[in-house]
């Protein structure tokens, strides 16, 4: 194998590696999200556990974050507003990583 092509499948596999690594933070994000939203309906034990999974999985319903976004401002109406839901998002968002390179 020459060097160009070494070089190329480190490349390939660090970008596998970060792309990863960013999919599980923010999995993570949301499912720390999911679990302060719960706190704030009211959810504790089970009830908890079952929100936070449905945050998670409601970021596989489009690209980007909004899907999120828009299930906590429905789900949240008169708890939480907009701003105060991305705020949060970005404060655990950076929790997030920190856990899950700390885990790596």
């Amino acid at each position: 194998m020459t060097t160009f092509n070494e070089r190329e499948n480190a490349f390939e596999n660090k970008y596998a590696h970060d792309a990863d690594m960013q999919f599980k933070a923010n999995a993570r994000c949301h499912k720390l999200l999911g679990y302060w939203a719960a706190e704030k309906l009211g959810k504790t034990g089970d009830e908890a556990e079952s929100y936070a999974k449905s945050v998670v999985i409601a970021d596989l319903e489009e690209a980007g974050h909004e899907d999120v976004v828009r299930k906590l401002v429905a789900d949240m109406d008169g708890v939480a507003d907009d701003a105060e839901i991305r705020s949060e998002m970005a404060k655990l968002r950076s929790e997030a990583k920190a856990q899950i390179f700390d885990e790596a």
